[in-house]
């Protein structure tokens, strides 16, 4: 029960602050929903698409699991999943904080963003697709099984696909400031040691 009861804290408080943030923009204007979006039928358009199927799919799939209460995992698995998984939803409550209005779901093509580096960004050059990762697989060894696992790797697969678009991109609108912060700052987590401009 505690596990199922996790599992559903952990789907809320992670949509919650995903949805939330997303209203929150909406009333200021700001479309956060960019995936797939005014974008030609390419690499990124399809990424994306692709990309946003597999976090509606993980969704389901978690949801159904958590009510199920699947698992073939012992509870030490389990215990470490809970713990993961809060941690992934805090990672990404706190990357969604501080980005402020200048996160966007997707690639903001025709909606210019400002460049953050502080904070928690000043650990991770993404902390959201951090969070989301996490989240998933702490869920994962909360709820295993063979459908979620599946869906959990095709998810996580298609957020890093997605990191490598937005790192172009940001490469193209920021140019060497962007280079100078890749030089700094891990893709996942962490600094590195080359710290020259």
């Amino acid at each position: 029960m505690i596990f199922q009861a996790g599992g559903v804290f952990v789907l809320l408080a992670f949509y919650g602050i995903y949805f939330g943030k997303a209203m929150a923009q909406r009333r200021k204007g700001i479309r956060t929903d960019q995936i797939a979006r005014g974008k030609k039928r390419g690499a990124l358009f399809w990424t994306e698409l692709l990309m946003k199927v597999a976090t509606y799919l993980i969704v389901c799939v978690e949801s159904i699991s958590v009510i199920r209460n699947f698992t073939s995992l012992p509870s030490c698995f389990r215990w470490m999943g809970l713990s993961v998984s809060f941690l992934g939803v805090t990672i990404f409550g706190i990357s969604v904080y501080t980005m402020r209005d200048s996160w966007r779901a997707g690639i903001p093509e025709n909606d210019r963003t400002e460049f953050v580096t502080t904070g928690i960004y000043g650990w991770s050059r993404n902390p959201a697709f951090l969070g989301f990762d996490l989240t998933y697989i702490g869920l994962l060894f909360l709820f295993f099984n063979p459908v979620l696992l599946v869906c959990t790797c095709f998810a996580m697969l298609m957020l890093h696909l997605q990191i490598l678009q937005e790192e172009r991109f940001l490469e193209t609108v920021f140019g060497r400031e962007y280079e100078i912060y890749k030089k700094r700052v891990r893709r996942y987590l962490g600094k590195t040691r080359n710290t020259g401009a």
